[in-house]
């Protein structure tokens, strides 16, 4: 049964304001509470969502965390890059555990597909510039920047072109000329093989046909019903390919904004966006991290933070490297999405600390900066300037209750409002859906 608590046709969009992994899988499970839709509109399956949902852990890649919630439709937009074979082995997981799917997925006609080679060039690239003695940028190996790329040059074969097998084959064989002989001359990586891809692409067109769709005219239709969406971004503002820490970044717009481009939307229906931050930051990969700490060490503020946060990544198991909270960066953010309010997760990982420190501007050159400049080599000349906090020793694990929370927490997530200039909305106090406080509901307009 649907929330009435929010407004007719209102829509949301939730984005992460850091690096990615801020905990925006669990909040959208939450706020579909209130939805009757949920788009994914950028990214693929490199994204990592981990939802706790009476105890029992869920990790999805490319289906809308919005699945997890009876009735509700979900949608995969134009703006992400589809790897169908691992599409259909999460919906094989989420079925065995008794979640439907196929009746209420929809996948947009439009998206790009993320093919075997793909995936080979994404992996030969890095170990090429491994071998080469360059610097690798960090990515997941799962060819989201390969098919990211087509996409833009205007080759990629998308999810309608599966629907014609002459006109596959065609455009097919046009770019495993290209890329094999990049693979095999520029990277000394094997060749992919024409027959096996074909293959396995028209093994799986007819499986996925009765969830292709028209997703904007879908969308669409739903808000003139006055029906509510929620748009559920993936990784982080800090990793988009234009206003993140490039090169150290995605191969999308992870920002509000590309919500409508990536779905099929108009701005104009785009009405709160909720920024999702953890309350320090955390970090998966190559690029500059002011804030960063000796996460590694133990006994230290980053070490607590690894280890209490359980710092790994969902995709790759890869250690998340732990720092501070960065208000620059949060305005940086603020500033490119257009922040409605903030939802504080993992405030509970805090819980014991003897003192937080909270990084509110940096020294340039000995000048004051208090938003955190684009690019990777502008960023790696701030130095962090950080304001003391009292710590609290009562936990907060749990706490869903503003007037519950330790007096040096509430004066801890009043401050980040203070200097970032965003409202704190909603507090999240650990991985299950049942533990998040709630100031302001997201889809109930003033």
């Amino acid at each position: 049964m649907k929330s009435m608590n929010k407004t007719p046709g209102r829509n949301v969009v939730v984005v992460g304001t850091q690096w990615g992994d801020e905990g925006k899988g669990k909040l959208v499970d939450w706020l579909t509470e209130s939805a009757d839709g949920v788009v994914r509109f950028q990214g693929g399956h490199n994204a990592g969502h981990t939802l706790v949902i009476n105890g029992v852990k869920t990790a999805l890649h490319l289906i809308p965390s919005g699945i997890m919630r009876e009735g509700v439709k979900c949608f995969i937009g134009n703006g992400v890059v589809l790897s169908v074979t691992k599409l259909l082995e999460e919906i094989a997981g989420l079925e065995a555990a008794g979640v439907s799917v196929r009746e209420r997925l929809r996948i947009s006609v439009a998206c790009p597909l993320i093919l075997p080679y793909h995936t080979a060039l994404d992996v030969a690239r890095e170990s090429y510039k491994e071998k080469s003695g360059g610097t690798k940028i960090g990515t997941t190996g799962r060819g989201i920047g390969p098919a990211y790329e087509d996409k833009v040059a205007r080759r990629a074969l998308r999810v309608q072109d599966l629907k014609d097998p002459v006109r596959f084959a065609e455009k097919l064989k046009e770019n495993l000329k290209l890329h094999n002989h990049i693979l095999t001359t520029v990277l000394g990586a094997p060749a992919v093989d024409f027959d096996t891809t074909f293959e396995e692409c028209m093994s799986y067109a007819n499986i996925i046909a009765p969830m292709v769709a028209d997703v904007s005219k879908e969308l669409n239709d739903m808000h003139a019903k006055g029906e509510c969406l929620l748009f559920e971004g993936a990784q982080g503002t800090l990793l988009d390919v234009d206003h993140g820490t490039y090169p150290y970044v995605t191969s999308s717009n992870c920002v509000a904004g590309n919500a409508a481009a990536g779905s099929g939307v108009g701005p104009g229906l785009l009405h709160y966006i909720l920024g999702i931050t953890k309350a320090y930051c955390t970090r998966v990969g190559s690029g500059p991290f002011p804030t960063e700490l000796a996460w590694e060490t133990p006994g230290t503020a980053g070490y607590h933070m690894a280890t209490v946060g359980a710092e790994k990544g969902v995709t790759t198991g890869r250690s998340r490297r732990c720092g501070w909270f960065d208000a620059a960066l949060l305005k940086r953010s603020a500033q490119v999405n257009g922040l409605s309010g903030l939802c504080i997760t993992k405030l509970d990982v805090l819980d014991g600390l003897d003192q937080i420190e909270l990084c509110t501007h940096y020294l340039v050159d000995g000048e004051v900066v208090d938003l955190l400049p684009l690019g990777a080599d502008e960023i790696s000349k701030c130095v962090p300037v950080y304001e003391t906090i009292k710590g609290w020793s009562k936990p907060t694990a749990g706490v869903t209750s503003w007037e519950d929370l330790p007096s040096e927490a509430q004066h801890y997530l009043r401050r980040i409002e203070e200097v970032t200039g965003v409202p704190v909305h909603m507090v999240s106090t650990s991985p299950d859906r049942r533990d998040t406080m709630v100031l302001k509901q997201p889809f109930l307009a003033d």
